[in-house]
């Protein structure tokens, strides 16, 4: 009894069995616990180590990079070669601009000499239309300004100086009119020379040439040098004397306003109502015109007609009042008159800008 007690106190016991039971059990889930964050934290250290190690740049990878390679000399030189191309192309529109700018300028400064020279309108303010006041008797008239009023220059016609002669193979009673250009010194300078034509509204004021062709005055000045500017001439079938049916005066039209690049400022109706006329100064006559049609047309047709039959010339005057752009008033034209049409382009080669006037008053120029 007393050894089987003693066994039994010596001997494990259900609970003792339990509780063994429960400890290996905890070593066991230890044992796998730790199993497995040993694995775990592997994986993260591997993980790791492979990002750092995909991302990083070490030693080598900064060595093994390749190097930049280096422009082939084709490559340089063509580089080259478009930069001095470039800088060439440069320099010659610049040197092309400066050309234009410096024709530009003779071209002005030629016609502002000659208008400071031989075309003198003077003080008009201290010269009289009136009659003169010791003898009562008409006076010769000199100032232009006062005759482009037209409600008043038909009273002061009437009142000036006459003197009769033959002008167009025609005897008539003209006014006397002071000639503000000295034609003697400016044939001098060209005996080309025909005339003056001045429009008042636009500033125009310039010498007409006239030469056997229609090419000459194209590129030439009035002092015959080589300048885009040309000059103002008239076409070389018309007589210089003013008397056809149909005068054609040419002019370019230049981007700086000069010549008769002011002509299309006639689009607008306030220029014509500023000043409705424009002159041309002969050495012996003085032409006033009345102008009655401002219009683009065709570079070839009736404008660029000089004679007509009476029914063609009829239809002529009947179109051009018809395609004016502005409402110039008015104003008579017959078969029996004659016509000035100022002619310039536009900058489109199949049209041309024209002014046309009809001869209102023919002076005696003195």
């Amino acid at each position: 009894m007393a050894g089987r007690d003693r066994y039994r106190d010596d001997s494990w016991d259900d609970d003792q069995w339990e509780d063994t039971g429960r400890r290996d059990d905890r070593r066991y889930d230890t044992g796998r616990q730790s199993d497995r964050d040993r694995r775990y934290d592997a994986g993260r250290r591997y993980d790791r180590d492979r990002r750092y190690d995909n991302d990083r740049w070490d030693e080598d990878d900064m060595w093994d990079e390749p190097a930049p390679k280096k422009k082939s000399g084709v490559g340089t030189f063509l580089i080259t070669l478009l930069l001095v191309v470039a800088i060439g192309v440069f320099a010659f529109s610049g040197y092309k601009l400066l050309g234009y700018y410096m024709a530009y300028k003779a071209g002005s400064d030629e016609y502002s000499e000659l208008n400071k020279d031989f075309m003198d309108t003077g003080n008009t303010s201290e010269k009289t239309t009136e009659k003169n006041p010791e003898t009562d008797a008409p006076t010769v008239l000199t100032d232009i300004t006062k005759l482009e009023d037209p409600a008043t220059v038909r009273q002061i016609v009437e009142k000036a100086e006459h003197e009769t002669t033959t002008e167009n193979q025609e005897t008539k009673s003209l006014p006397k009119l002071v000639n503000p250009v000295d034609f003697t010194e400016l044939q001098a300078i060209n005996p080309e020379v025909i005339g003056w034509i001045r429009v008042g509204a636009i500033n125009v004021s310039y010498p007409v040439a006239r030469a056997a062709d229609n090419d000459f005055y194209l590129h030439r000045t009035f002092r015959k040098v080589d300048n885009f500017a040309g000059c103002i001439f008239e076409n070389c079938d018309n007589s210089p004397y003013f008397t056809d049916q149909n005068t054609i005066i040419y002019g370019h039209n230049m981007k700086n306003g000069s010549m008769f690049g002011q002509l299309r400022k006639f689009a607008e109706q306030e220029t014509l109502d500023k000043n409705p006329y424009f002159w041309i100064f002969t050495p012996n006559f003085i032409y006033q015109y009345r102008i009655f049609s401002s219009a683009v047309v065709g570079t070839t047709g009736d404008p660029y007609t000089t004679r007509f039959s009476k029914e063609d010339f009829q239809r002529f005057i009947n179109d051009s009042a018809a395609r004016s752009e502005i409402n110039c008033g008015d104003v008579t034209v017959t078969t029996s008159d004659r016509i000035v049409t100022l002619s310039t382009c536009t900058g489109d080669s199949s049209t041309r800008r024209i002014l046309q006037g009809v001869l209102e008053q023919v002076y005696i120029a003195k």
